[in-house]
């Protein structure tokens, strides 16, 4: 099965693609996803679902592992977050792409097995994970990875109910 991880947002969009045979994770790509501040947003957005349209179209993943969207003390930018995410799914719900979504609890129980690991913990279990040399960057990269290993473990993939090999 491939899987896409995806960490929204909308200055970087982190992504991670792997493919899970057996019970092994194999990397195929990964990346980031950019937009620069001084773009008008509305075509900030258009990037953000061009390149992800690019990068489904490339590697074709089979289902994906996106961060589940939590309201954090600044609202515009939470609702910025929202609208990016929007693009990404809608990239994604085009080609059939099972979606899934985890919050950062749900990452850090899946990769590190304890639920307020520290996000370096995160990201070097998913390196050591991956067996990659060092953790990847920008963070939404290593995030994004971490998200793909998430969905990976999760009873919601197909893995688990034996529908891919």
């Amino acid at each position: 099965m491939r899987i896409i991880g995806i960490d929204p947002g909308y200055a970087i969009v982190g992504f991670g693609v792997l493919d899970y045979i057996g019970s092994d994770f194999h990397v195929v790509n990964f990346g980031a996803i950019t937009t620069e501040a001084h773009t008008p947003f509305d075509l900030r957005l258009k990037t953000i679902y061009d390149d992800m349209c690019e990068v489904l179209d490339k590697y074709k993943p089979d289902e994906m592992g996106i961060e589940k969207l939590f309201f954090n003390t600044n609202q515009k930018t939470v609702i910025d977050v929202a609208q990016a995410r929007g693009v990404i799914l809608l990239s994604a719900i085009e080609r059939g792409i099972k979606i899934c979504e985890y919050t950062p609890l749900q990452v850090k129980q899946a990769v590190v097995g304890y639920g307020r690991a520290e996000k370096k913990q995160v990201q070097e279990l998913t390196r050591s994970i991956l067996k990659l040399k060092e953790v990847p960057k920008p963070d939404d990269t290593a995030d994004a990875l971490a998200l793909a290993i998430t969905h990976g473990h999760s009873s919601n993939s197909n893995l688990i109910y034996g529908d891919i090999i």
